[in-house]
């Protein structure tokens, strides 16, 4: 009975575990649109749970600053990114999914470092 009893015990904790585990979709991101935004790099954000890059784009009313939002620090790692890919201050070629709620940022794509070499991010989590 005893064996039994925290058999079952475990295997509920596992399964109420499992939720946390998961992780939050990219339904906020129009994954089947993509826009190249040109600019400058203001701020690179190499933390958990993602990284993020901040760019300024030439807009008419001045500079628009984007929020691109990419994977894990460890994601980006192994997906040939570094955290001084890129610096403040460098000219940047971004291609992301944009927001669907039309606000500056979306999920990056694609990237061009300043000296012209290209890195991408992973293809959309599901």
């Amino acid at each position: 009975m005893n064996k039994w009893l925290f058999a079952m015990l475990g295997m509920s904790g596992l399964l109420m575990a499992l939720p946390a585990a998961a992780h939050h979709s990219f339904a906020m991101f129009e994954l089947t649109r993509s826009v190249q935004l040109k600019g400058t790099v203001k701020e690179v954000q190499w933390t958990n749970p993602h990284c993020f890059i901040q760019v300024l784009v030439p807009a008419p009313s001045g500079p628009a600053q984007w929020s691109i939002e990419m994977h894990s620090p460890l994601d980006m790692y192994r997906a040939g990114w570094r955290p001084r890919s890129f610096k403040p201050g460098d000219k940047v070629t971004v291609v992301i999914n944009p927001l669907r709620d039309g606000t500056l940022g979306g999920r990056l794509v694609s990237a061009v470092t300043p000296d012209g070499r290209s890195l991408t991010d992973m293809r959309p989590q599901k």
